[in-house]
């Protein structure tokens, strides 16, 4: 998920117990957390229904870490203003709801249908890309080596969907639903730092991930999940992955995110954004036996780059800003 960088004057009074070492284990932990989230969702739809279980990640998660700051800080500690409320909603509908709904519907149906989750994860990655673009469409001005790196992650986009007229050709429809869900998550991770967030990002979170959760459910039930849905009829690995997104996607790996932005360079944090698909495809070929096909490993390699040229061209800015919505998404998380 996205959180405001810190402040030069935050950056500074940095804790001094904070050592390499724990940056760098809080960074590994984003690493292969998020990253494997993606292989995460591909074993949770196997047997559960695909939005009716990003409802319950969302909804147990966002609960859990509410009761956590209610038991840490007080009665007071949720509150917020109806302004801060309805804003924390609305990013929540459009990462969790729509960023992260459109991922896992993407995952989800037989083979040939549904997208393989390495996959997902580099098109994904677009997501800096993305907000860029919007940063330019209302008036911002990035560098122009950003742009570049904008122009690049779409080239890697087109040859990675480009039909290959093999059995191992990227499915179309799945990758466009992965797409218009990066769009989302785009426009919720630009929106957070334009309008009145909760201060804390915690806090923010909790509301994001219930909010989302309850958009989620009732678009589940539209679609007949409910109905459809039997607890025993799902595999213990779909419980068991479902445990894994709820707890390590979205408690451990966010907390690990939100400390490293008040105890890390914003540019090494950002790392993320093209450190996450790498791990996912090496861990879905791994596990699962997804296919890393040459056309996978160019337009992956040219996305990645893309990423990485907007990443550095951007460190300048994101050191010292204070926006929500800076080059990188969060995936809470993916």
């Amino acid at each position: 998920m996205s959180s405001p960088p810190p402040s030069a004057a935050a950056a500074v009074g940095r804790r001094a117990d904070v050592t390499p070492t724990l940056i760098w284990t809080a960074l590994i932990v984003v690493y292969l957390l998020w990253g494997s989230t993606y292989l995460a969702i591909r074993i949770t739809v196997e047997t559960l229904p695909p939005l009716l279980s990003a409802a319950l990640r969302f909804a147990v998660a966002g609960l859990i870490l509410a009761v956590v700051l209610r038991l840490r800080r007080g009665p007071g500690a949720l509150r917020v203003d109806r302004r801060q409320l309805a804003s924390a909603a609305l990013v929540g509908v459009l990462l969790l709801a729509g960023g992260n709904g459109l991922v896992v519907l993407a995952e989800s149906g037989p083979p040939g249908v549904a997208l393989p989750s390495g996959i997902a994860a580099l098109l994904v990655a677009t997501v800096p890309l993305l907000v860029v673009l919007l940063r330019a469409a209302t008036g911002d001005r990035p560098p122009i080596w950003t742009f570049a790196g904008v122009s690049l992650g779409f080239v890697g986009l087109v040859l990675l969907v480009l039909p290959a007229g093999s059995s191992d050709a990227v499915p179309l429809v799945g990758a466009l639903t992965v797409v218009a869900g990066a769009v989302s998550w785009s426009v919720g991770s630009f929106l957070s730092g334009r309008i009145r967030m909760p201060a804390d990002p915690f806090v923010a979170t909790v509301y994001e991930m219930l909010a989302g959760a309850l958009v989620l459910a009732v678009i589940a039930a539209g679609r007949g999940e409910l109905s459809d849905f039997h607890p025993a009829a799902v595999s213990t690995r779909s419980w068991l992955a479902l445990v894994y997104l709820m707890v390590a996607g979205s408690l451990v790996a966010f907390t690990a995110y939100v400390w490293l932005l008040h105890n890390a360079p914003i540019s090494l944090v950002s790392t993320y954004a093209y450190v996450n698909p790498a791990v996912a495809v090496a861990l879905g070929a791994l596990l699962v036996a997804e296919p890393i096909t040459a056309q996978v490993l160019l337009g992956g390699a040219v996305i990645v780059a893309g990423v990485a040229l907007v990443v550095s061209t951007e460190r300048p800015r994101r050191a010292g800003a204070g926006s929500r919505s800076g080059a990188s998404p969060v995936s809470s998380r993916r």
